[in-house]
């Protein structure tokens, strides 16, 4: 698998698969590099984008991979990736979060990220916050 930023080329795949963000921001994300893109035989597979919480700690906002490579361990190769990234930029810690009725909280919790807390929105389910040290 190789991993790299996201570039404009990528837009439009990007957009036709993420629908959480807006395109206008997603490209802003592109061109800040916030968005890592997975392939595989030169076909995009799967992308990790993030944010900086506080403006200062890297928070994974989503992960994903197209469904025919779920549970072949490439989540684990992206998330670990990334988080080398941003060690290697001097942060000392990422965060990332999840709703409790999804299965991403068992896959952080095999990472290592510890739950440190949460909040719940009107109509939702309870937000875990999950954090780890990588430095």
């Amino acid at each position: 698998m190789l991993i790299r930023y996201a570039n404009d080329l990528d837009l439009d795949w990007l957009a036709g698969h993420d629908e959480h963000i807006s395109r206008e921001i997603l490209l802003v994300k592109i061109n800040f590099s916030e968005v890592y893109l997975a392939e595989l035989e030169n076909k995009p597979i799967g992308w990790l984008r993030y944010n900086l919480f506080w403006d200062n700690t890297p928070f994974m906002n989503m992960i994903y991979f197209l469904e025919e490579y779920r549970g072949r361990g490439f989540g684990k190769i992206l998330v670990k990736y990334w988080e080398k990234e941003m060690a290697g930029k001097g942060y000392k810690m990422v965060l990332t979060s999840t709703l409790s009725n999804e299965e991403a909280q068992h896959f952080y919790r095999k990472l290592g990220y510890n739950e440190i807390g949460g909040f719940k929105l009107l109509d939702e389910p309870y937000e875990i916050i999950f954090h780890k040290n990588i430095q």
